[in-house]
Parts: C-alpha cells; sequence; structure tokens
C-alpha cells in the first residue's frame, strides 16, 4: 500500500511539474502555433509569383524554325546563305497594335500582380498575427487572379493558330508551360486558404506573435 501511495504521489508531481512547464511556455509567449494547410497555401502562392514572374519575361512562348514570339514581341530569323546562323528580327507586339496580344499581356501581368499582392498580404497578416482574417480576402484575389491567367492562356492560342499561317511546325514553348504552372499553383493556393482544420497545428516563430 506503501508503494503504491509513493508511486500515485510521484506520478501526480510529475504530471503537475510538465502543467508547470507548459504554463511557463505559454507565458513567454514562445509557442506559435500556425495551421499548416496556410503554410503551405503561402508556399504555393509565392511559387505562383515567381513561376508567373518568369513566364511574363519569357523570350519564348511560341517557337518554330525561324520564329519566335512572346508576349513582348515577336521575332523572325532569316540566312543570308546556307548554314549560315540566322539573323533575328524583332518588332516589339505593342507597336504593332496587335489587339490579342496586347489583352493577352495585360491579363497576365494584371493576374501576376494579384498574385503578388496576395503574397505579400499574407505575410505581413503571418508576422502580425491576423492571418486568419486575412485568409479569405486573399482566397479571393487569388481567384480573380487564376481567372485572368487562365483567360489568357485560352486567348493565346485560339487567336495565335486562327491569325498565324503555320508554314512549319510550331510549338508552345516553357514559357506557356510556366504560365499554367502559375495558374495551378493560384487555384492550390486559393482552396488551401478556404480550408481550416482545426485538428492540424504545427509550431513556427514570427516575430514573437501568436497565430491561433
Amino acid at each position: 500500500m506503501r508503494a503504491d501511495s509513493a508511486h500515485s504521489g510521484r506520478a501526480a508531481d510529475w504530471g503537475a511539474g510538465a502543467l508547470r512547464m507548459e504554463a511557463s511556455k505559454m507565458e513567454t509567449g514562445v509557442s506559435v502555433v500556425v495551421r499548416p494547410f496556410k503554410a503551405i497555401a503561402l508556399l504555393c502562392a509565392f511559387l505562383a509569383v515567381s513561376l508567373a514572374s518568369v513566364a511574363v519575361f519569357s523570350p519564348a512562348w511560341v517557337t518554330a524554325q525561324g520564329f519566335k514570339l512572346s508576349l513582348w514581341e515577336e521575332c523572325e530569323g532569316s540566312a543570308s546563305r546556307e548554314g549560315a546562323q540566322l539573323v533575328w528580327g524583332c518588332k516589339s507586339n505593342l507597336s504593332l497594335h496587335n489587339d490579342w496580344k496586347m489583352a493577352t499581356l495585360a491579363l497576365v501581368l494584371a493576374s501576376c500582380l494579384l498574385s503578388l499582392l496576395a503574397t505579400i498580404a499574407g505575410l505581413v497578416a503571418l508576422c502580425a498575427g491576423s492571418f486568419r482574417r486575412i485568409s479569405l480576402p486573399m482566397a479571393a484575389l487569388l481567384y480573380l487572379a487564376v481567372i485572368l491567367q487562365v483567360c489568357a492562356l485560352i486567348l493565346f492560342p485560339i487567336k495565335f493558330l486562327d491569325e498565324t499561317a503555320l508554314r512549319s511546325y510550331h510549338e508552345f514553348d516553357w514559357g506557356y508551360g510556366l504560365a499554367w504552372g502559375a495558374a495551378i499553383f493560384m487555384l492550390g493556393a486559393a482552396i488551401l486558404l478556404c480550408l481550416s482544420p482545426r485538428d492540424h497545428i504545427s509550431s513556427t516563430y514570427c516575430g514573437g506573435s501568436t497565430q491561433h
């Protein structure tokens, strides 16, 4: 009986010590919890901005033999003699006053800016401890960015094929592919921001603030 009482006393003392330790951690403000879906969403938004930025300035959205097209310019290459290196001549899409090219550029730029705004707002809110309040506005911005991006990516090939005489094999190059990758990450970030599982938490630290 005495041994059982002593064992029970040690267990009670250990439990009380653990509770005091947890209380001490909470009082010092070291423990910060962030739902992982929100953190993953912020990472997806950052990746979307990165891919969209590279896609915007990519020199290759469409390539062919002696032809290159990007959001900014259209280039044609010609060789003075057989086997010689191609000499490229480029014209700005803005100077050509081509409506669909300018519309595609405007849509992609607007989508990229909306994603950047959402990402910056998320980072600031995370450090300020108000990520929960900003998550739905962030999701709305990203959904709008996805709509603009997809509209641009559908408009671009339709109008290109409708306008261009395909004298040779053309292919949509890595710039166009990156733009689709950015749209996918935007959509993933927006969906994750709309989720708020209460049973998944992880620890992180950002300026000593606490996110509940």
